[in-house]
């Protein structure tokens, strides 16, 4: 792709499109589905229980970064199928392992929230 220089235009096209990538992800992916919910019921929970500015820190890196890996997932899945339509091993690893980088992500976000949620809720 020829790299035509830098315009405030073109930022601002790159922005539009971003911004389409996550409609897609949020209107398009049953997954992220599951992760909006999430993402949503411990915000609401997070203003109840009056989360401390490094925990809302927290919170909000382990939604961002669950969520893009699932906008990496999608993308590589949405590719593979283009580029493969036919099951091939490759490609079957290759869906694997991004569909288990969002795994990990959202295990580790899951254990930042019980290290911040459960010690909140037993002291109630």
């Amino acid at each position: 792709m020829k790299n035509s220089g830098f315009t405030l235009q073109k930022r601002l096209r790159s922005f539009r499109y971003a911004f389409n990538g996550i409609r897609l992800l949020i209107t398009g992916e049953p997954n992220a589905w599951i992760h909006c919910a999430a993402a949503v019921t411990v915000v609401i929970a997070g203003i109840i229980l009056d989360l401390s500015k490094m925990e809302w820190i927290a919170v909000i890196f382990a939604i961002g970064t669950v969520l893009s890996a699932e906008a990496v997932n999608s993308s590589i899945e949405a590719l593979a199928d283009v580029v493969s339509p036919e099951y091939r091993e490759g490609i079957k690893r290759a869906k694997d392992l991004a569909a288990g980088a969002v795994l990990l992500l959202a295990i580790a976000a899951a254990a930042v929230g019980l290290i911040i949620f459960v010690p909140k809720l037993v002291s109630l």
